[in-house]
């Protein structure tokens, strides 16, 4: 058992992933506070896949996922890009919901927990 915590990309209040015995946990990902759905979520989709490369795993290897939404009418929306971006055959378990983000101008937050390779 690896006992040996890592951190990517610390900073005064946060961690952006932090991995421990061949798990990495990924702090909720968002995109730019501008523009629909749709392309907050490409953005934040982005971001989980730069923060879990950082750790040396990809989408492929996603156990849970917490997707976050400040309106759930945007439930489809939100689906179409998500139904692109994951990989068939390796859909993770997920949960999605409503909740006020951030800021008003966030839509969607992406929070995701990989197996390392």
């Amino acid at each position: 058992m690896n006992t040996d915590i890592t951190r990517y990309n610390v900073g005064p209040r946060m961690s952006e992933a932090v991995a421990y015995n061949g798990i990495v946990w990924v702090a909720g990902q968002l995109g730019e506070p501008t523009g629909t759905v749709a392309s907050q979520m490409e953005q934040a989709l982005a971001a989980v896949d730069a923060a879990l490369a950082k750790a040396g795993t990809d989408k492929t290897r996603i156990l849970s996922v917490q997707i976050w939404l400040a309106d759930i009418s945007t439930f489809a929306e939100m689906n179409s890009v998500w139904d692109k971006w994951v990989p068939q055959g390796h859909t993770p378990a997920r949960a999605t919901g409503e909740a006020k983000l951030a800021t008003p101008d966030y839509k969607v937050e992406v929070i995701v927990i990989a197996a390392l390779k």
